[in-house]
């Protein structure tokens, strides 16, 4: 009896074969694709791997032009369909090899929707099989494998595979229609060009869009600000008046008349403690922010980069939308690893002498898997940018261990004649979760210099600032993925490629989000004539749909006609 372990990519393939075989696991293959032979306990195990999506959604029947809608739809090979995806027809060719010499089947690709949806259709159209037994880890790590392998689940996860196939339906259904509406509309009018949009793609591009609005129709208004800057006895400071910004003129210059060419004293001295909290663990989208924040990293990038690193198991799996982490990962295990790393090692020692180790975990959650955590492996020749994100990631851990940060902030009050001016300053007292966020922690120091109350403040200088509103700021491409999460359209594995597919089709532009003229032109046409495609509320209604069919609540059938119906 031999069985098949099917994986979601030729590296999964191997760490499985390694972490379970008896001896050494032996590798074999042809035209540069492998799969490794090893025993386990009593069992012969074939360890094959697919190449991300070996199947993807085409018309059953070409039809000439670009007739509307089409629904008609089956899932063919993407070497069949796609020029790009040629070189998947080697890892189709040996899974259908090996399934002639295996009994019995095991599902080990990612545990999620389109992990669950890429071994579904190897096992029912290639392997042709109805269900299998499916291993369920979140670390490729040696322990977690056997684990998983030893406490297989006697079936697929179902509701993931309907959810991840109905998904791919209902995106092509109206990526596809839409898309050749859009076309053949601009071709009517005299001109050929493929457009496209999509069911979370409109909606996105419509934030974006509102926000260009908002910019262009904003209106400054101007305030004034007074400054002085003053010495005292044990230094400089910097203070602002206690109205902040001035709205009338006429007001601000007589505040300025009254001071001018005055000293001050100090009228009160408060010093207030306040603790900053250690940070979450990271979900994914607080990876993708934080690494933006950072390194100036796009999302898409973070994700690509997180996902091999979690491949080469130094990480857990990065597409969650998690923020806890549960003791059954063993804190201490993974400290006692991390400080065998030169950079780690002190930090995860001050870590190790305390009595309890107890993350500040976050409220959100995720059915399948943990906020993201290092496992405690040592990394080996990690390129620059794969090196900062494993950091950033094993810091964030730390942190997320440590004691609250203590913070200070002291403000003086200054009466120089009647006017009452404030100056503020605020440093940490005990670093606590910034020794080990390191580079990371995000907080200003500024000191005020030792003063006293009745101490003289001699003015230097003061000035008058005539300032102005500033609009709404664009959005960058870590903070329209954190708006997409806020209102619910997208996933946590699609909204970096949403947006990278805006840029690609020319409907933004620049670091800071700017809607193209083209961009900005669908948006005001679909507005006025198919509003529907442009609707947050249809897009988030048919997310918690999704939600539905993985928990099982839903058929995606139901769901599917009911978007044939809108479309």
């Amino acid at each position: 009896m031999v069985e098949l372990i099917i994986t979601e990519k030729p590296k999964a393939a191997q760490r499985i074969a390694e972490a379970l075989a008896d001896g050494k696991a032996i590798k074999k293959g042809e035209k540069g694709v492998y799969y490794y032979e090893i025993t386990h306990g009593n069992k012969d195990i074939i360890v094959g791997c697919a190449v991300g999506h070996l199947f993807g959604l085409a018309e059953r029947e070409k039809k000439r032009g670009m007739s509307y809608p089409v629904f008609d739809v089956e899932w063919k090979p993407t070497y069949e369909t796609t020029k790009s995806a040629a070189f998947s027809k080697k890892y189709f060719d040996m899974l259908k090899k090996l399934t002639k010499i295996s009994d019995s089947y095991v599902v080990a690709c990612d545990l999620d929707v389109e992990g669950e949806l890429i071994g579904f259709n190897v096992l029912r159209f290639i392997c042709k099989q109805k269900d299998a037994k499916r291993m369920k880890f979140s670390t490729l790590t040696k322990p977690d494998l056997v684990a998983a392998y030893e406490n297989v689940s006697p079936h697929i996860e179902w509701g993931m595979a309907h959810a991840g196939e109905t998904r791919h339906e209902l995106d092509w259904y109206y990526g596809i229609n839409l898309s050749r509406a859009l076309t053949s509309s601009i071709k009517k009018a005299g001109l050929f060009k493929i457009l496209s949009i999509g069911r979370v793609q409109g909606p996105a591009l419509q934030i974006i869009v509102q926000r260009e609005k908002e910019i262009a129709s904003f209106k400054s208004t101007p305030f004034w600000q007074l400054e002085p800057e003053g010495t005292v006895k044990n230094g400089k400071l910097v203070a602002v008046h206690e109205k902040d910004k001035f709205w009338n003129k006429k007001e601000a210059e007589k505040s300025y008349a009254a001071a001018k060419g005055k000293n001050g004293t100090i009228a009160e001295v408060k010093k207030d403690e306040f603790q900053q909290q250690p940070p979450y663990p990271f979900d994914l989208t607080t990876l993708q922010t934080e690494a933006y924040r950072c390194f100036g990293a796009p999302p898409k990038a973070t994700l690509e980069i997180a996902q091999e690193i979690y491949t080469s198991g130094l990480i857990s799996y990065p597409r969650t939308s998690s923020q806890q982490l549960p003791p059954a990962i063993g804190y201490t295990k993974i400290m006692t690893a991390l400080s065998q790393q030169q950079e780690y090692g002190a930090l995860c020692k001050k870590l190790l002498q305390r009595q309890g180790l107890k993350p500040n975990n976050g409220k959100k959650t995720d059915p399948a898997h943990p906020a993201i955590y290092p496992t405690g492996l040592k990394p080996k020749n990690l390129d620059k940018r794969a090196q900062r994100i494993y950091d950033i990631v094993v810091r964030r851990f730390l942190a997320t261990f440590s004691d609250a940060a203590i913070r200070e902030t002291v403000s003086a009050r200054i009466d120089v004649n009647k006017e009452i001016f404030v100056a503020a300053g605020t440093t940490t007292k005990y670093k606590g979760w910034h020794e080990f966020y390191g580079p990371y922690a995000k907080y200003k120091e500024k000191e005020l210099p030792l003063v006293t109350k009745g101490e003289t403040v001699k003015v230097d200088k003061l000035e008058m600032l005539a300032k102005e509103t500033k609009p709404p700021t664009r959005y960058n491409q870590a903070s329209i993925i954190k708006e997409l999460e806020k209102r619910n359209l997208g996933t946590k594995a699609t909204r970096a490629d949403v947006v990278d597919t805006l840029y690609k089709r020319n409907y933004i532009t620049g670091r800071a989000l700017e809607a193209t003229n083209l961009g900005k032109k669908i948006i005001e046409t679909l507005s006025k004539y198919s509003p529907e495609i442009i609707d947050e509320e249809l897009t988030r209604h048919f997310e918690l749909e999704m939600e539905e069919i993985q928990e099982d609540k839903k058929k995606g059938s139901e769901v599917l006609e009911e978007a044939k119906g809108v479309l």
